[in-house]
């Protein structure tokens, strides 16, 4: 029944869906790109409609007040972004602790634009040896889902050439907002 009020809101909103619920119980989600507040709503109604239970880090202030909870019920994890936590370390141990996992990671980790990625999601991918599937909001095309799922192989550059494949011809909401689809790790040919 979700599922179906969230397709129709979709459509009301004149939203496609795109592609198809991977096919793991554990896997990690890039949302790119992410410029607009609007991404998490589309890419969160495309979710219930494939059935997905997302999880997402989000700033633990948002957790303060009446919005704690929502959040929560919703799979929020509150992350506390003015030091350092070891976040990755904390992920992958949570991937190996839960049979069923599902984690939505934007890689630039802001709605600006940024020169890079944050490499964390790879990271996490990587230790965790989950799947990537890359989600994508195309605002132009007004289209969300998953465009491709992939095993990440640790060849840093060849991975990412399958992600800038798939994000480069998306159109972002704000495009001057548009993150490089790079890593700062990524070895400069």
């Amino acid at each position: 029944m979700i599922a179906k009020i969230a397709h129709l809101i979709l459509r009301l909103l004149g939203w496609k869906l795109i592609g198809e619920r991977p096919p793991y119980k554990k896997y990690l989600v890039i949302g790119a790109p992410h410029t607009s507040n609007w991404d998490f709503l589309y890419f969160y109604l495309a979710a219930l409609i494939f059935e997905i239970p997302i999880h997402f880090m989000i700033k633990s202030d948002i957790f303060k007040g009446p919005l704690g909870p929502i959040l929560r019920k919703m799979g929020g994890i509150p992350v506390i972004r003015s030091h350092s936590t070891n976040m990755v370390s904390q992920m992958i141990q949570a991937f190996q602790e839960r049979e069923e996992m599902v984690l939505l990671i934007p890689p630039a980790g802001t709605r600006k634009h940024t020169d890079y990625w944050k490499s964390g999601f790879y990271h996490i991918a990587l230790g965790a040896k989950v799947p990537l599937a890359l989600a994508t909001m195309d605002y132009q095309r007004k289209e969300v889902g998953i465009s491709k799922v992939f095993m990440p192989s640790s060849d840093m550059k060849m991975d990412m050439d399958v992600m800038r494949a798939v994000y480069t011809p998306v159109v972002a909401k704000f495009p001057h907002e548009k993150s490089a689809i790079r890593l700062r790790q990524e070895p400069v040919e």
